[in-house]
């Protein structure tokens, strides 16, 4: 059996879309695939990634797009970029742009190959006239709730419309007209004429053009006779020769469709629609609808808003583009729906940051500490690995003085049972540096902590441990005099049940929103070292998690996202 080919460069994609990462193995898809490269049904591969302009992309597409650009690769065939654009009334160039650029950052390039359905319009449109000719079409003038009615149901047959019979030379004439704008909207539409008495809902005379009095994003006013997404998807993987049209399931039913039209229509090709199963990801909605009405009712800031599943808000959150591209090849592709748990993702990117991030010192809620016994005035420079999983990142040196910031949660008055950080008479290893001892604790006139008093000893630099005393806990930290300030924003999943879709009966599903899926910190400290960080820079906050820099950085005014805590809280939780 022919094997898809190891990946590597020559194709113009950036060299990130080339590594081992982005190579599934073998499922059922690309086993079709070579089968039909040995049976000499195919020569080569051809595949498209077609998306409706009328959203952002998501993590779902993001699937696709692997799957499609993947196996085009792993065979040494194309894959094109297609835009299906037959609705103008929700369609716009904000969304082709965002989709270009998605498309590109996670690391897949089409060449020279970036079509639009309404390229095809009146290759379409003849195509048409000709099925009209051949008496496979006709214009109806139901109305779309009579259209509905006629259908008939899952039990019961169809019924035929009183224009399904009408003469041939009828419909070309009103199609022509249809075309020339002399009709309103909704008074007249173009139905294939298949059967209505078909088990498949969508082969009772399904709606092949409606019309649409719009303006196009690209054709303007040229058109107001627009084909439907079933029928134009069709026939524009048959003009661009697709081998292998891969879609989701709820494309299954709409296959023998697909199939009439490219077999009644002298099209170049026969393509092979194949589906699979779409991704479902837990405490998410995937509905472009649904992400839509979150942005319009400003229940997120946008669609780049880093809650959101698109591609936008995941690269703002600072996930990269190999993170997803191994997570789409460890989720693999499947023929049966199924919800996969949205902690793989979130170990996609942390197993890929846990690699290239560097790390840095950050406090996001700061306690003063003062060292009693350290020198007055001296700073020194303390060497700390840049990133301990990769060497030839080398050191940072930290500033270390004599008043610093810790975390609150890394001091307790009276500890918990098997609290090991600091607390009074209690020694800690400070990152990188010395043993530091809390001698005594300061509070305002309200009973609060805002200072501790402690000591350190010169002798436990850089890990050692005189006399054989040895701590439980190493803390971070940052020196006062050298902090920068910084805003840092703490996401956590959008929802608060895996399936926000199955609402209980009555219940919205907007009413499981996370109420804390975004907390703001003002006031943190980070190590000085972070001061010139650029947009979407990424780090690892040295035990608090992974975070990049937001675009909403200014001049003096830091700005990070958290990315994904070092570990899965929410595993915490089901475990109790």
């Amino acid at each position: 059996m022919i094997k898809p080919v190891a990946p590597g460069g020559g194709d113009g994609r950036p060299a990130e879309a080339n590594t081992p990462a982005a190579t599934a193995p073998m499922d059922f898809i690309r086993e079709i695939i070579a089968r039909d490269l040995e049976s000499g049904k195919h020569q080569g591969v051809a595949t498209r990634f077609p998306p409706e302009p009328n959203g952002y992309l998501h993590i779902g597409h993001a699937k696709s797009i692997c799957l499609n650009f993947g196996v085009a690769k792993e065979f040494g065939g194309t894959c094109n970029l297609r835009f299906d654009d037959t609705n103008p009334t929700k369609e716009d160039v904000e969304y082709v742009d965002s989709i270009i650029d998605s498309v590109h950052w996670l690391g897949f390039d089409w060449g020279d190959r970036l079509y639009y359905a309404s390229d095809y319009f009146e290759q379409i449109y003849q195509y048409t006239v000709g099925l009209i000719r051949d008496g496979k079409a006709y214009v109806d003038e139901l109305t779309a709730e009579q259209i509905r009615e006629y259908r008939g149901t899952l039990t019961e047959p169809g019924k035929d419309s009183p224009w399904r019979n009408r003469p041939v030379d009828e419909s070309l004439d009103l199609f022509a007209r249809m075309r020339k704008g002399e009709f309103e909207d909704g008074t007249k539409v173009l139905r294939a004429k298949i059967d209505m008495a078909s088990p498949n809902l969508n082969l009772r005379d399904p709606v092949i053009y409606r019309i649409r009095h719009a303006t196009h994003h690209r054709t303007g006013d040229a058109w107001c006779l627009y084909p439907m997404y079933d029928y134009t998807h069709a026939i524009s993987d048959a003009i661009e020769q697709i081998t292998h049209s891969l879609c989701t399931l709820e494309f299954e039913d709409h296959r023998p469709l697909y199939d009439w039209t490219v077999d009644n229509l002298p099209v170049p090709s026969k393509p092979r629609q194949i589906e699979f199963a779409r991704l479902n990801l837990t405490y998410t909605v995937m509905s472009k609808r649904k992400l839509l009405q979150l942005v319009q009712e400003g229940l997120v800031s946008g669609w780049d808003d880093p809650r959101m599943p698109t591609i936008v808000g995941l690269r703002r959150r600072g996930f990269t583009p190999e993170s997803i591209r191994e997570f789409a090849a460890r989720i693999g592709v499947a023929k049966r729906e199924n919800m996969v748990d949205v902690a793989l993702l979130e170990d996609a990117v942390r197993d890929d940051l846990n690699r290239r991030a560097p790390r840095a010192m950050a406090v996001l809620r700061p306690l003063r500490v003062v060292i009693e016994n350290y020198p007055e005035g001296q700073v020194e420079q303390i060497e700390i690995p840049a990133n301990p999983e990769d060497p030839s990142m080398g050191n940072r040196a930290v500033p270390f003085s004599k008043v610093l910031y810790i975390e609150q949660d890394d001091f307790r008055e009276v500890p918990p049972p098997k609290y090991f950080r600091l607390s009074p008479g209690r020694e800690v290893r400070l990152r990188g540096t010395y043993f530091l001892k809390c001698e005594r604790v300061v509070k305002d006139e309200r009973g609060e902590i805002v200072e501790l008093r402690c000591t350190y000893d010169p002798a436990t630099r850089k890990g050692s441990s005189p006399e054989g005393r040895k701590v439980k806990a190493t803390i971070h930290w940052v020196s006062a005099a050298h902090a920068i300030d910084a805003q840092v924003r703490l996401y956590d999943r959008l929802f608060t049940v895996p399936d926000p879709h199955d609402a209980e009966e009555g219940r919205d599903w907007k009413s499981y929103l996370n109420p804390g899926s975004l907390e703001v910190i003002e006031g943190c400290k980070v190590e000085p070292g972070l001061a010139k960080a650029g947009a979407l820079e990424k780090f690892q906050f040295e035990r608090l998690g992974y975070f990049c820099v937001d675009p909403d950085t200014a001049a003096g005014r830091l700005v990070f996202n958290r990315t994904v805590p070092l570990r899965d809280p929410w595993a915490r939780i089901a475990s109790r």
